[in-house]
């Protein structure tokens, strides 16, 4: 969507404080022994209390209120039995719902004893971001954004995930633009000011390719490698970003 009133502003800055709040009090709760299921559960008391509602499972009948994916799943997992174990690489992706507001993070938690790869490749997916906000402003490429987040990845040894791109966002979870984790030297397409965006790398140590589980939402990658995922939901000025799903 593009910011177009205070109301519209306001409503983004609600449903991005909502989701922000909402991961920091689940990240605690990833650690050995914790099924995913009770941290779906958390989160469903978090948005409740708040009186916000899951997007996936509002838009597109997900099975659950937070993505949870554990080690080679990308993206979309479904929360359920499975226990956290030491060494899981755990990504959490949240999407809210609030007064007609939508909002979209996800952060990639190493739980202890993590392999000294797998931590660096969570801490490359936020710093692929940290990349990428550099080239957030009005009148910028699109591109750029991908050439930041591959470029990171590629300088520490690891792969973008060409499939699972970013997007734009505020009415609906999937929004014009489409934003590719890569640069496409065709791509004419630029920012606008008042746009809001979703920008997630996605990165893995493997090949990149991703399959679909048979449960219909879980993308893993083909290789079995792991995946790290860092999210934000990002508002476009003419002067600096901002991040509305910051804590």
């Amino acid at each position: 969507m593009s910011i177009g009133s205070e109301r519209d502003l306001r409503g983004m800055e609600e449903a991005g404080r909502i989701v922000g709040r909402t991961l920091a009090g689940l990240r605690p709760l990833v650690r050995p022994g914790v099924s995913t299921a009770e941290i779906d559960l958390e989160c469903a008391r978090h948005l409740a209390r708040h009186g916000a509602r899951s997007a996936p499972r509002l838009f597109y009948g997900f099975p659950g209120t937070v993505c949870i994916s554990v080690n080679d799943e990308a993206v979309h997992g479904i929360p359920g039995t499975r226990l956290i174990r030491p060494g899981d690489l755990v990504k959490l992706d949240l999407t809210v719902e609030k007064n007609g507001y939508v909002a979209d993070a996800a952060i990639t938690v190493p739980v202890a004893p993590a392999q000294d790869r797998h931590r660096r490749l969570a801490d490359c997916a936020a710093s692929a971001f940290g990349r990428a906000l550099q080239c957030i402003t009005a009148g910028r490429r699109i591109r750029d954004i991908g050439a930041a987040i591959e470029g990171e990845a590629r300088r520490q040894g690891f792969t973008v995930i060409p499939e699972l791109t970013g997007h734009g966002v505020g009415r609906a979870i999937h929004e014009a633009p489409v934003i590719p984790n890569y640069p496409d030297e065709r791509d004419r397409r630029v920012l606008t000011d008042g746009l809001v965006i979703a920008v997630e790398p996605i990165l893995t140590t493997g090949t990149g390719i991703v399959v679909e589980d048979a449960d219909g939402w879980t993308v893993r990658t083909e290789d079995g490698a792991p995946a790290a995922h860092f999210e934000h939901t990002i508002l476009v000025t003419r002067s600096r970003p901002v991040l509305l799903t910051a804590a």
